[in-house]
């Protein structure tokens, strides 16, 4: 009998670094629906938030603790004891809680922001890690840019902490700096140099600022590390974390070079891509690994004739294998409410009865307009649902009027708590003159970022999709909408990223508060 292959502990972080991103931010009920995905796609680790930050961050990771079972819940602190106090109060409810505190341990840190010798940081991590040890039954303790760090000093801050009581030593390349093999030759120096090293799982957390976020976490891997942390679709600041899924399936697709096992459906993966796509207004690039429009896409001829001959000739993994729907369904008026549900549950979407029946109607407003409607289209109609913020105002209705002899307006009707309000306006275009009649009702003037809009399938009666991206002072807002009209889908992701300003996200952490 051949051995059962070794585990690495995949550490999902996607609720709390990956959120950092500008325009990734989720409400706390929208954080609870992503959890139960990941405890679908069988991660072993969710990283539910930053309590301290915020009342709204806080709420989310206790929701996360109280109502997902089965991973381990885990919530960041700084080394500050009402850090740890809060994250505690936040995980205490999980079934397996975890507390992950972090102080930074390279000169420039220490100096330039902590303020703090490298003996006082050295203490006051292992103080943290005892104080968090003495409530929590798991503690991790990651040294924040590590990898800009004095090799002789992490070894002392990692001895420290280990001595303390943490049961999981992390080596975060915070900034993405090191490179495939000096980040392995880091990780394999820390696992033989550091005592006590053998006893701890020894965790790796990459980012991704020189493209090498998965490079550098698979070097870590061959040097020991035996828990990954990074993101759905690499989400997180500034470049990303290291894309999860493109970790787990290297593991899965070379085990004669790792001979180590994520341990999680990768059948889940394109469904855990999809739905935090819908929740955050946000898509992968086409030519993403793993997930992508284009990964599994042949349109060079020589590829083509090889893929019809033997799928292997061009692809090291089955688009099965990861949970790409191959069911091209189609959908019309006459199609029933199980049809519906079978596509939607293919791409991810477990609906409760009532939001089956609202995507029901929404899919019979389509296909009415239209003769047959296309899964991505389902897809792209009920994702727009699942994105939206609490709605504070929503479209009733408008008009425009355009030419090429006239100026652009628009007259746009919103209501608000059963109240209608109509504003018109004038732009450079209809869309322009659109938002503009928008922005008089709701009294806000965001500034316009990004507006892009797309059609979902191919031909000229398919459903378009608007994406919206606006600001307003420091705040980003993504709005997304699906219609066969893509003045209102432009209207409707307008409204929503509207929706998103006024829904009260999560304040960032305080200055001197970054994060691993």
């Amino acid at each position: 009998m051949s051995p059962v292959p070794a585990r690495v502990q995949i550490f999902d972080t996607t609720l709390r670094d990956g959120e950092q991103s500008p325009g990734f931010s989720m409400t706390a009920g929208e954080k609870v629906e992503m959890a139960r995905q990941l405890e679908r796609l069988g991660v072993d680790v969710i990283e539910a938030g930053f309590p301290i930050s915020s009342p709204g961050e806080f709420e989310a990771a206790r929701r996360v603790a109280r109502e997902v079972s089965g991973p381990t819940i885990c919530v960041l602190a700084r080394t500050a004891p009402q850090d740890i106090e809060r994250a505690w109060e936040a995980v205490r409810d999980a079934g397996r809680p975890r507390i992950h505190t972090f102080i930074a341990t390279s000169p420039i840190h220490m100096a330039r922001k902590l303020r703090m010798s490298p003996a006082a940081v050295l203490e006051t991590a292992a103080e943290a890690v005892r104080l968090a040890r003495n409530v929590a039954p798991e503690v991790e303790f990651s040294a924040e840019d590590a990898t800009r760090s004095e090799v002789d000093f992490l070894c002392r801050v990692f001895e420290a902490a280990i001595k303390a009581g943490a049961t999981i030593i992390n080596i975060p390349d915070t900034v993405g700096y090191a490179q495939p093999d000096e980040f392995g030759e880091l990780v394999r120096t820390l696992i033989e140099r550091v005592p006590g090293m053998d006893r701890v799982t020894v965790s790796v957390h990459c980012h991704n600022d020189l493209g090498v976020a998965t490079a550098n976490t698979l070097a870590g891997i061959r040097a020991g590390a035996r828990q990954v942390e990074g993101t759905v679709n690499g989400i997180g600041e500034r470049a990303g974390n290291v894309a999860l899924e493109e970790v787990i399936m290297a593991l899965r697709t070379r085990p004669d070079l790792y001979g180590l096992t994520a341990g999680v459906d990768t059948s889940q993966i394109f469904a855990t891509s999809r739905l935090l796509c819908a929740l955050t207004g946000i898509d992968v690039q086409p030519n993403k690994a793993v997930v992508g429009a284009n990964a599994f896409a042949h349109e060079a001829g020589i590829h083509q004739h090889g893929v019809l001959a033997d799928r292997r000739t061009y692809e090291i993994m089955t688009p099965e294998s990861v949970g790409l729907p191959t069911n091209r369904l189609v959908l019309g008026k006459h199609s029933g409410r199980h049809a519906l549900a079978a596509v939607l549950e293919a791409a991810g979407f477990r609906l409760s009865r009532e939001d089956l029946d609202r995507a029901y109607q929404r899919f019979k407003d389509v296909a009415d307009r239209k003769k047959t409607v296309l899964p991505e289209e389902v897809v792209a109609l009920v994702e727009e649902d699942f994105a939206a913020p609490p709605r504070t105002w929503e479209l009733r209705r408008f008009a425009v009027t355009t030419g090429s002899a006239r100026d652009p307006s628009a007259s746009v009707t919103l209501v608000s708590g059963g109240v209608e309000t109509e504003r018109a306006a004038t732009g450079d275009g209809p869309i322009d003159a659109m938002f503009a009649a928008i922005n008089g009702i709701v009294a806000l003037a965001p500034a316009l970022v990004d507006y892009t809009v797309r059609a979902v399938a191919g031909g000229t009666e398919a459903v378009g999709e608007a994406i919206v991206r606006i600001r307003l002072d420091h705040d980003l807002s993504v709005g997304r909408a699906s219609s066969t009209d893509v003045l209102e889908a432009s209207a409707r992701a307008y409204v929503a990223a509207i929706n998103k300003l006024v829904a009260g996200r999560p304040v960032p952490v305080a200055a001197g508060g970054s994060r691993p």
